[in-house]
């Protein structure tokens, strides 16, 4: 009996050591992230305050800091934007949250070298330093864990370093308009998404596992060339050279514009620098009165300059206090490209992003709004962005504009919209927003673009879409807009369908985008790209029915049998629309001269392409009655795709 008390006794002072051991380990970590951080405020000049008060909870209170919600509690986000914060990052603090995952910094006048320690965190996934100051080389990234890297807007000069190729789990890489050099890495990472190059000095080639990006990615780079910029041309061999002294061939092609600001006034020196003393020569020429004039005017270019830096500073200030409520609009500066989709966003509806059920993200309306985006396209309900957020989940995110209906004919769409059974051929609208200024729309993200891209994007180049493919794409287009068609009750539209709105994925695989949105939206006031695909019927009516989406099909499959946008020229009232230019042509009897020089070369579709030509001019009928509904549609197209070998009657009707 004795020595199983003793027994219990002393397994009972084993788990009170283990339980106490683990309880100071994780106070002991914490206390490390709050000295670190407590380290970092005060050796950081900033001009918002953080509100980290030593004795305070660091996980509840103290601004800009989050705290994991599983297991011992470390700090694993910083999130310190549009702070103010002024100068280097200070060595050995931040650098020191050894369990921190997400870092953001961004739209501050931090300025230096970029802190190799800081960059190689073993559980670093996502960093943002955009719109700083940042100079000198990036350093070699060791954190295999990345997943987004944002150093855009900076002065960053030398090589894009060789160790990206090693980040395996990277989606995204901005590293725009910077002052970077050499030659680009061939990136072969299976997960990258976004990539930015633009606005540099870099050179050569785009590699190959790069080409598939579009051009946005690497405009601004003189000497860069390939796929999908222009093509490489041998250069030709340097000039004999001059007596007068040239600049080093490693020089840069141009200096790039000064982004400070504050920009050194004109003069090469301050009005606040000590005068040098002058020659003797020149110290004698000049009088009392003249150096009494000279200090006297001295004097007041320096009240002037020190009141006009004050009034900046206080703007500044004042600037980036209203920066934190949810817009950071201090950063903004040389931005053309990028907008922020989050500025009617307020501040008593914050995190109400409605979730439709089945969709799996789990980010809130903040995460959103502090997400790295990037314009993909401007259309006619609106603009539309790609969004990095900070876990690495690429979304595509809407921002509607001239939305007429009110906030309850609004959720109510938005419902019906979200209600539709999932089909792999239609993009999902996954959450809405809804406020008085901004209404938000969340779809998944399909990462190899438009069909219209893919059509007539890089025509310079060859486009490489052949008949097989566009057969494929005529065929899910057609299934996912029947399925459209089938739900609630036969009553929902697509309302917008242009070639744009056909995504593809990697395996050209057709995905309907923006469906669903024309009740709510007011009549463009100016012509939009879906101009050309709208139906005859509707310059008179504005009711959109299911037959209008026929007709505006029709004109999809005649562009992907044409090669040829059906955007009419503003102001050309003369200008023919793609049905009726085809009609006059088919008429004429030169129906061959109708399809893309492309498809002329497969001789042996000729028969399947004359079907869906007659598919085609069925569909942009004049009266609605006479379309087809697209479940015929449907069945049409599959009989092509599976009987493509079986002649067709060269006189039908429909293309007489």
């Amino acid at each position: 009996m004795m020595k199983l008390h003793s027994s219990f006794s002393t397994c009972c002072f084993f788990f009170f050591f283990i339980f106490f051991y683990m309880a100071t380990t994780m106070t002991a970590d914490l206390n490390s992230d709050r000295d670190a951080l407590l380290d970092f405020a005060l050796a950081m000049p900033h001009a918002r305050r953080f509100n980290w008060i030593n004795n305070s909870l660091i996980c509840t209170s103290w601004a800009g800091v989050t705290c994991s919600s599983r297991g011992p509690a470390r700090v694993v986000a910083l999130r310190l934007p549009a702070y103010g914060l002024l100068g280097p990052l200070p060595d050995n603090t931040l650098a020191r949250l050894d369990a921190l995952t997400t870092l953001s910094l961004r739209s501050n006048y931090l300025n230096g070298t970029l802190p190799s320690d800081l960059l190689s965190l073993d559980s670093l996934r996502y960093i943002n330093l955009q719109h700083n100051r940042f100079s000198g080389a990036i350093p070699s990234f060791q954190s295999p864990l990345l997943n987004v890297i944002d150093l855009s807007f900076n002065s960053l000069t030398g090589n894009i370093p060789q160790t990206v190729q090693n980040l395996t789990h990277l989606t995204a890489l901005f590293l725009q308009n910077n002052s970077l050099s050499g030659f680009i890495p061939d990136l072969n990472l299976p997960d990258l998404v976004q990539l930015n190059f633009s606005n540099n000095n870099l050179n050569g080639s785009v590699p190959s596992h790069l080409q598939s990006f579009p051009a946005s990615s690497f405009t601004g780079n003189s000497m860069l060339c390939g796929k999908p910029l222009q093509k490489c041309h041998v250069a030709s061999p340097p000039p004999s050279p001059s007596p007068s002294p040239l600049p080093s061939p490693l020089s840069p092609p141009f200096s790039p514009p000064s982004r400070d600001l504050f920009p050194p006034p004109p003069s090469s020196q301050s009005p606040f620098s000590p005068t040098l003393p002058q020659t003797k020569k020149s110290s004698k020429s000049l009088g009392t009165s003249s150096i009494v004039a000279l200090g006297v005017g001295g004097a007041a270019v320096a009240a002037v300059a020190a009141s006009a830096l004050l009034v900046f500073c206080l703007k500044r200030r004042r600037a980036a206090a209203a920066g934190g409520k949810g817009n950071a609009a201090v950063g903004r500066r040389n931005e053309t490209h990028k907008e922020e989709f989050g500025s009617g966003v307020q501040e008593a509806e914050k995190n109400q992003l409605i979730f439709f059920q089945g969709s799996s993200y789990s980010f809130n309306l903040e995460d959103l709004l502090r997400a790295s985006a990037e314009v993909l396209g401007k259309g006619t309900y609106g603009t539309t962005y790609t969004a990095v957020l900070e876990e690495g989940t690429t979304v595509v995110v809407k921002r509607l504009r001239e939305v007429i209906s009110g906030k309850r004919e609004f959720e109510q769409q938005m419902k019906a919209i979200g209600k539709l059974q999932p089909h792999p051929n239609v993009v999902p609208l996954r959450a809405y927003y809804h406020s008085k200024d901004e209404k938000l729309l969340v779809y998944d993200h399909v990462p190899a673009g438009s069909l219209y891209t893919r059509l007539h994007g890089n025509r310079e180049n060859g486009r490489i879409l052949d008949w097989e493919s566009r057969v494929k794409i005529c065929l899910g287009a057609s299934k996912g807009i029947a399925h459209i068609h089938s739900a609630s009750g036969n009553r929902l539209t697509h309302g917008n369908i242009k070639s744009s709105n056909i995504l593809l994925s990697q395996d050209t695989n057709a995905c309907v985008a923006d469906f669903g949105l024309t009740p709510l939206m007011g009549v463009p006031t100016t012509p939009s790209r879906g101009a050309g695909y709208r139906a005859p019927e509707l310059i008179e009516t504005t009711r959109y029915t299911q037959k209008c989406d026929v007709y505006s099909f029709g004109v999809l499959l005649l562009e992907l049998l044409t090669g040829k946008s059906p955007i009419q020229t503003p102001g050309q009232e003369d200008v023919m629309d793609l049905p009726r230019w085809v009609q006059s042509v088919v008429r004429e009897e030169w129906t061959a001269e109708v399809f893309d020089g492309e498809l002329v070369r497969y001789q042996s579709v000729e028969e399947e392409m004359m079907k869906m030509l007659e598919i085609a001019m069925a569909c942009v009928a004049k009266v609605p009655e006479m379309r087809p509904a697209m479940h015929e549609v449907v069945r049409m197209i599959e009989e092509l795709s599976d009987s493509g070998n079986q002649p067709s009657s060269s006189n039908s009707p429909m293309l007489l």
